[in-house]
């Protein structure tokens, strides 16, 4: 196989983990709590991005400080603010609310681009992706004509989902600005070593440092590998081939979800889920 095709492979891959993956966190909650879940699922998430790099970076850990200061960043607003978010808003909302939430990340990351970075320009392909997009996730936590009717879209838990997505979008822009050129492995090691850091000690003062099941360590397993094989992808595709190919993820995530959680999908967020390729579709179509 060639570059292109390897990349596309592994995207792949990547989609189908991150299908898991949620999955994985809402079985792990049958005796444990999402704060002790996100603890433990860390531990094999680091131990993965230090084997990666002792292979990939020659053992190098140096960072200079300003990828340091960024990688501080990524921890507390990613593998920290966002995260735990994202694990306390599942354990109310269905597995395709979290998908399609989480991936309506490129129009945050379009907007703090133009806005506040001053890095983008938006034309008119974008403002319709964005259109799309919104309605996509519109369609979701509507679920029905009926929700519809009578104005109730969505739960907190949905809005709060939104703003773990708006809080990895930033991640995702200061890594695109400071981490371009660093080891995948080095920033994954950081980003979820800091955080892990912070989550064991709160598990140790709460008694609550020991692992409840064994989907909490396959979930970090995953996890881990999932990423590595998502910043492996972007070194041989394009960003927008690789933000295309990763919308198979809310496909697989209904699946899994109906098989495993017994959670049906609607009409509408069926329909939801098409919005969202055709935004994508218009979001990417300058690249």
């Amino acid at each position: 196989m060639n570059k292109k095709h390897v990349g596309v492979v592994l995207i792949i891959i990547a989609s189908i983990i991150w299908a898991i993956d949620p999955v994985l966190v809402k079985l792990s909650y049958s005796n444990a709590t999402f704060v002790q879940t996100l603890g433990i699922r860390a531990i094999p998430m680091v131990i993965i991005a230090f084997i990666y790099t002792l292979i990939t970076n020659k053992a190098s850990f140096k960072v200079t400080k300003k990828e340091f200061s960024a990688m501080m960043y990524l921890a507390i607003f990613g593998s920290i603010i966002g995260d735990l978010i994202y694990f306390y808003s599942i354990t109310k909302i269905s597995v395709v609310n979290y998908s399609v939430i989480g991936h309506i990340q490129p129009i945050f990351i379009l907007l703090i681009g133009y806005f506040f970075l001053k890095s983008d320009k938006i034309t008119k392909y974008d403002y319709i992706g964005v259109a799309f997009m919104f309605l996509a996730a519109f369609f979701v936590v509507a679920k029905d004509v009926d929700s519809l009717r009578n104005f109730s879209i969505g739960t907190k838990e949905d809005y709060f989902m939104l703003i773990a997505t708006i809080a990895w979008a930033t991640t995702g822009m200061v890594a695109r600005k400071y981490l371009s050129n660093t080891n995948a492995g080095v920033t994954t090691f950081y980003r979820f070593g800091i955080g892990a850091v912070m989550l064991i000690a709160y598990l140790i003062y709460t008694n609550a440092f020991y692992v409840s099941n064994v989907y909490q360590i396959i979930n970090g397993v995953i996890a881990g590998v999932g990423i590595l094989l998502y910043y492996e992808a972007l070194k041989r595709l394009k960003a927008a081939q690789v933000t295309s190919l990763e919308l198979t993820s809310p496909f697989f995530v209904a699946i899994l979800g109906f098989i495993f959680l017994g959670e049906s999908v609607t009409i509408m967020q069926m329909a939801g889920m098409f919005l969202l390729i055709f935004g994508v579709y218009f979001l990417s179509k300058k690249e």
